[in-house]
């Protein structure tokens, strides 16, 4: 019988009281060649919206009700800093929360370091949420978090009256000196950023007259949907092709009820494994459909995919489906740059779906996947190398040459999430195991891939342990 890792895999009843993940110790494991997959699941709960409704709630007006939250380390965290800054945030039951928020501007001096963690969402959107608060604030997290460069949200919140201390390069920790004053100003985004964006949109909530941020490209706009949501009075029109969003301050938010879908950059990977593996058929139910994440869907489509929509309907203010997956032959594509922002967390898996496609697939437009939670352009292109897959790159470019997966290899992570269970799929179908170093960063967005994935008939373990 298989015996499932317990590290970070099956959460804890009260994850609120438990620590969050730890990367102390690093926890190998092993994907094989498996039969079909088969079998109807839901991922967990979608983590950028997670993380907005705990920020939100906490500076609306009342108490917000969330149902469906992602309960991994990366919202975990956030939990944690919105309580540490006054909010009452309370677990109720399995994905079920209360936020009793302090209102715009009420947060108080938090006693220690604000910790986010692995994640640059909840640490870049805390800023913009604390850039009108009269307050100091010390940012911290990992390793890999603190390697990331903040300077692209500093700087547009310096122009609001945040003054920052921060490390070498931009970087974490940084303390943050909240403006008492903060002065609202249009900004135009330099690339491509949704989490830039939504700093500035949420700084100015509290400042008084209307904050502008010009976007050359559309990013997701899960801010600017839940903040209408919560009251907020946000306009939204597009000139010339430039998306303009702007937010008028000083006007209380209230407190609602926010019902989480499931998360499709965690999906992408069943999505993936179903699609290359043979014989394949599973369903994933409730994932959230928003035009701004389904880049990935779209091209998997594209090289051929099977991938049905189900039961499209709205929630929440989302659009929302069922997926009914099966196994395909995938052919090589170019995907366009200007589909990068819809699809920028999902290149590390698309990647391991090119090394099993017919041809030469083409992805463009990947700089941002410098300074994600790794150089996840040269990790994707290491962890392929390794394991028999042949790629070219450039300073924003992918080349994957499909054929044959020989796997074999041993993959870094570099504390990634997403570069550990894209390699853990492309496992699945080589013809020697693949093996990564550290499966305990899964736990910051998916903390149940490994018996989810097992459920449906993989063979995931602890490296050393036998299926």
């Amino acid at each position: 019988m298989l015996r499932h890792a317990t590290f970070s895999q099956c959460p804890s009843s009260n994850p609120w009281r438990e620590p969050t993940v730890s990367h102390s110790v690093s926890q190998p494991l092993i994907s094989r060649r498996a039969d079909r997959l088969s079998g109807s699941i839901t991922v967990p709960g979608d983590k950028s919206i997670s993380h907005r409704a705990l920020m939100f709630g906490a500076v609306a007006v009342g108490t917000t009700h969330i149902s469906g939250l992602l309960e991994a380390g990366d919202v975990l965290n956030t939990a944690k800093a919105m309580q540490a800054l006054g909010a009452k945030v309370e677990h109720l039951g399995p994905g079920r929360w209360n936020v009793t928020g302090v209102g715009l501007g009420g947060f108080s001096q938090p006693q220690g370091d604000l910790d986010f963690g692995n994640s640059g969402t909840g640490a870049r959107l805390a800023m913009g949420l604390l850039a009108s608060s009269a307050i100091h604030a010390r940012f911290v997290g990992d390793a890999s978090l603190q390697s990331r460069p903040m300077g692209r949200v500093t700087k547009p919140l310096e122009q609001m009256g945040v003054r920052f201390e921060a490390s070498e390069g931009n970087r974490l920790p940084l303390v943050l000196h909240g403006a008492e004053n903060a002065v609202p100003i249009t900004y135009e985004l330099p690339m491509p950023s949704a989490q830039v964006k939504s700093a500035v949109l949420i700084a100015g909530l509290n400042a008084p007259g209307v904050t502008t941020v010009i976007e050359p490209v559309p990013t997701r706009d899960h801010t600017e949907r839940m903040l209408t949501a919560f009251g907020a009075k946000i306009d939204v029109k597009t000139e010339k092709g430039r998306r303009i969003i702007a937010v008028t301050g000083e006007n209380e938010l209230k407190a609602t009820e926010i019902s989480v879908p499931a998360d499709p950059s965690s999906a992408a990977f069943p999505i993936v494994a179903a699609l290359i593996s043979q014989g394949s058929d599973i369903t994933i139910t409730n994932v959230m459909l928003n035009p701004t994440r389904t880049g990935l869907i779209t091209t998997l489509i594209e090289m051929g995919g099977d991938i049905q929509i189900l039961n499209e309907r709205p929630a929440g203010g989302e659009t929302v489906g069922d997926l009914r997956v099966r196994s395909s032959k995938l052919k090589a594509v170019t995907v366009p740059a200007e589909r990068a922002p819809s699809m920028i967390d999902e290149y590390p898996i698309l990647a391991v779906a090119a090394s099993c496609a017919q041809g030469v697939t083409r992805m463009q437009g990947l700089e941002e996947l410098r300074v994600k939670e790794s150089d996840r352009l040269a990790a994707v292109e290491h962890g392929l190398h390794v394991n028999g897959v042949q790629t070219t790159s450039g300073p924003d470019w992918l080349e994957v040459t499909g054929g044959p997966a020989k796997g074999g290899g041993f993959v870094p992570t570099h504390l990634d999430h997403r570069i550990a269970m894209s390699f853990l799929v492309l496992g699945l179908v080589s013809a020697h195991p693949v093996t990564v170093d550290d499966g305990s960063v899964i736990a910051t967005s998916f903390p149940i891939f490994l018996s989810l994935m097992n459920g449906l008939g993989a063979a995931i373990t602890p490296a050393g342990e036998i299926k």
